[in-house]
């Protein structure tokens, strides 16, 4: 489990349960139970370019759980103080991301899906799309 030090977020990887089978495997999730959330919106991105960026914002109240169902791609999580990368690629590994943690992914390999569990519906009012109004937040400024 990876933890980032953070004001007022974290980011770390989840494990989710794997039951084998000789037809496949199978992995399930559980708003909270394996999330530290209950699920309120599910979305994907796939057929994204290899040599696209996605993100490029924190949410003030809302969690995440990022997945990389099929293919690869890297997450880097900023959270004011420290930065840090993620590469997702396997699907039972869910990247938690807290509230108030800047994320841009890249790096997506040929076919890579992308699926992410949010603790909230889609609200424009929670996002922060400008860094530095999302830093000045962090120090306690005006949103």
């Amino acid at each position: 489990m990876t933890r980032i030090s953070a004001h007022q977020g974290s980011a770390r990887i989840i494990d989710l349960p794997q039951i084998h089978d000789p037809r496949g495997d199978l992995t399930f999730v559980e708003g909270g139970n394996h999330l530290p959330f209950d699920i309120a919106r599910v979305y994907y991105l796939y057929n994204v370019p290899v040599d696209s960026e996605r993100g490029g914002h924190a949410h003030r109240d809302l969690e995440q759980v990022i997945f990389a169902l099929s293919g690869s791609f890297r997450i880097k999580i900023d959270d004011g103080e420290t930065k840090t990368e993620f590469w997702l690629r396997d699907p039972r590994k869910g990247l938690y991301v807290n509230r108030m943690i800047w994320r841009e992914m890249d790096a997506f390999s040929q076919g890579a899906v992308c699926m992410v569990l949010a603790s909230h519906v889609y609200d424009e009012s929670d996002y922060f799309r400008d860094y530095n109004e999302f830093q000045n937040a962090l120090r306690g400024g005006v949103e």
